[in-house]
């Protein structure tokens, strides 16, 4: 056996197997194909030894306790794989079963984490150890990979906990420490040290000589009832009416996972098993799955490794850090900083306007304390951690500022010469800009290789994408500090080279502006909205031009119109833009925050459109259908994406997935904007992007360098 040890100890009476998990090369253990041929080999063992066992232990020999599935191997199905991926499951769990139905007890040692498939091998043992940490988790978040616990885990955690009790954790993927476990009677006794694990175990081998799983009991019944409860099928008849609202019907794990669920406690427990194995070989084998496992395992872990981050200098850790602009951006990066424990200066004009923008971190420390998850120490000194101030001097000694004003090039020139020469030694200076080029930004500062795009999203406090930009000048050193910076705020850093709008901004105008195109071609306004819900994004672009302010677009488009005329060209508007800009300039329709825009927002009442939409721009002959719309609002961000990578705005298929998805709302179902394209396969959609450009014109045009890109960085498993 490769990835397992197979030892036996001696034991009052007899002997105890030893199992250790310790796939080689590894740093974690997983199902590999390997673990899978060792485990029915390590099954035989304990069967042809069973005379003499009073038990069997289940250890690690890694610093976690089992990883869970192969997920490359899961990238490379198809749904022909679906009968063979079944017989896999069904082998493997097979071997779970005989051991677990020995008649003497088999004791999981948790010595770290077990997610996923790890979870449910810890579920073999009918009991469980696990060392009394908080930074240990257990749990199935399967379904956010597109997938369920398909492996006994359904079945058992519904058994355990009912099945309303176990929803949280398979519906939703909810994971728990090892306290937790034990509050819910999941993990049966805690110990301080992975050294006490064995010896644990052993004990409990000595004093308990016939052990069996509760669901083998014969006056088992499960936790909370079946469906023939009538509270239960109460709760179960809105269920998949509320998930549906959840997922849109887009997301097909959280749907088979409750079928799976309910199926399986009409059943015996073996049949259920069965079950759970037909939903997890179909939900394998299918495009959401694929899609989502590239995107949330496989790029997510290629950012948080630091394939993003140039270079190999140090690692840099931020002790204290300046912001310029108390507005909203500037108070939200403050709060970011100080709940991390970095020293924050927060400079605006005034200290009024200061000290507002630490009010914000007041506010949001106060909603902790007010439901228990802070107490008032801990907020005291978080917000002991922000300087307020009106002075450019108290800047002295950060080693990163960070400009968040308005976006304006003057302004930002202006604070950039005020505020830079403060820097410590060796430090470095950004801007929040989401639109301006860093480039021509840089040319304010007296170091333009120390100057970097930092692009936050609002609200600070809620989103988790951060945008690096590198300027021409910027050099790789301040990039890796920057990228640094962003994760020791606990978020996740994209890096990208400078451009008008960079990649987000970018690629999110192009979504907002075939909506308002769309709107313009006399598409009825609900119907666009509804189109762009049904797609899988989170609000319709008409709702979020109106969030973001029509004016803001208009601003842009201004600005972007003057920097065109001073290299000698002409900014070509598309109509999209030209109906925003009617919106501000001849409606008299600002957004949101200037009282209406694309909708009215009605004191104390619910938004709706503007009815005076259907009058300005809807047409009762004009020609549409949704799946149209919808691909219309997906292509064009696709599109433009594959530009951004063609033209080197981007440089990995890493940050544009993750990028599209957290910083401008792509659909996950999709796996992101380059995910799209290689989940719908690249000459279906390339095909269907020549059609949309022929009939809605060149923003849907992908020219032979973006065809080539697309097929240059497509991941290979």
């Amino acid at each position: 056996m490769q990835t397992i040890r197979y030892e036996l100890l001696d034991a009052a009476g007899g002997k105890v197997a030893l199992i250790t998990f310790d796939e080689p090369g590894s740093s974690v253990n997983t199902m590999c194909r390997q673990w899978q041929t060792d485990l029915g080999e390590v099954t035989t063992c304990v069967l042809a030894d069973r005379a003499q066992l009073k038990g069997v232990v289940l250890a690690s020999a890694k610093g976690s306790f089992f990883a869970g599935a192969d997920l490359k191997a899961t990238m490379r199905l198809t749904p022909a794989d679906a009968p063979a991926v079944f017989a896999e499951i069904e082998h493997m769990k097979k071997h779970f079963r005989a051991l677990e139905t020995l008649g003497i007890p088999v004791v999981s040692c948790l010595n770290g984490t077990a997610l996923g498939g790890g979870w449910e091998v810890a579920l073999i043992g009918h009991y469980r150890i696990a060392v009394d940490s908080p930074k240990i988790q257990f749990g199935l978040p399967e379904v956010t990979l597109g997938l369920m616990p398909g492996a006994t885990g359904v079945t058992k955690m519904t058994r355990l906990l009912g099945l309303m009790g176990a929803q949280p954790y398979i519906l939703e993927g909810k994971l728990f420490n090892p306290r937790e476990a034990a509050e819910l009677k999941l993990v049966h006794e805690l110990v301080s040290t992975p050294e006490q694990l064995v010896p644990a175990a052993l004990a409990y081998i000595a004093s308990h000589p016939v052990s069996v799983q509760p669901w083998d009991d014969k006056n088992y019944k499960i936790p909370g009832g079946t469906p023939a409860n009538p509270k239960i099928a109460a709760a179960l008849s809105v269920a998949p009416a509320m998930l549906k609202k959840t997922t849109r019907g887009l997301y097909p794990a959280p749907e088979a996972a409750l079928a799976a669920m309910v199926e399986g406690t009409l059943v015996d427990y073996d049949t259920a098993l069965r079950i759970e194995s037909r939903y997890l070989a179909r939900l394998m084998t299918g495009p959401v799955a694929r899609n989502m496992i590239n995107t949330f395992f496989f790029d997510m872990n290629a950012i948080k490794g630091g394939q993003s981050r140039p270079g190999k200098s140090p690692r840099y850790k931020p002790a204290k850090v300046g912001i310029l602009g108390a507005g909203m951006m500037g108070a939200g990066i403050a709060w970011a900083q100080a709940s991390r424990g970095i020293t924050t200066v927060l400079k605006d004009v005034s200290s009024e306007k200061a000290q507002a923008g630490k009010a914000y971190s007041q506010k949001l420390t106060q909603a902790r304390v007010d439901k228990g998850r802070m107490d008032a120490a801990a907020q005291q000194a978080l917000l002991e951690r922000i300087t307020p101030t009106a002075y450019a001097s108290d800047l002295a000694g950060c080693e990163l500022i960070i400009e968040a004003v308005f976006e304006s090039r003057e302004l930002k020139a202006q604070v950039t010469r005020e505020a830079e020469p403060q820097l410590a030694a060796g430090g470095f200076f950004a801007s929040n800009t989401s639109t301006l080029p860093i480039t021509g930004l840089a040319q304010a500062s007296a170091h333009p290789e120390k100057f970097v795009g930092i692009h936050f999203f609002s609200p600070v406090d809620k989103m988790k994408l951060v945008e690096i930009i590198r300027g021409k000048a910027t050099d790789d050193e301040t990039v890796a500090r920057a990228f640094d910076y962003v994760q020791a705020l606990g978020k996740v850093p994209i890096v990208v080279n400078d451009s008008r709008g960079f990649y987000t901004s970018r690629t999110f105008g192009t979504f907002v502006m075939e909506g308002a195109a769309l709107l313009g071609e006399g598409v009825p306004a609900a119907v666009i909205e509804n189109a762009a819900m049904q797609a899988g994004m989170p609000v319709g672009p008409l709702a979020v031009l109106d969030e973001t302010a029509l004016t803001l677009s208009v601003h842009v488009l201004d600005q972007t119109r003057a920097d065109f005329a001073a290299e000698g060209k002409t900014f070509a508007a598309t109509p999209g833009e030209l109906l925003v800009e009617r919106m501000v300039k001849e409606l008299k329709r600002p957004g949101r925050v200037g009282g209406g825009g694309f909708y009215d927002y009605p004191a104390g009442g619910k938004k709706q459109l503007w009815p005076e939409l259907r009058k300005l721009f809807e047409k009762p002959d004009a020609p549409w259908n949704i799946q149209e719309i919808k691909d219309r609002l997906l292509y064009r961000q696709a599109v433009e994406t594959a530009r951004c990578l063609a033209e080197g705005v981007l440089t990995s298929v890493h940050d544009a997935n993750i990028g599209s998805i957290f910083g401008i709302g792509f659909p996950a179902w999709t796996g992101g904007a380059m995910q799209f394209i290689y989940g719908t396969g690249i000459e279906t959609f390339l095909r269907r992007a020549d059609e949309l450009a022929q009939r809605h014109g060149p923003g849907f045009a992908l020219d032979a360098a973006a065809r080539a890109a697309i097929s240059r960085f497509q991941p290979r498993y």
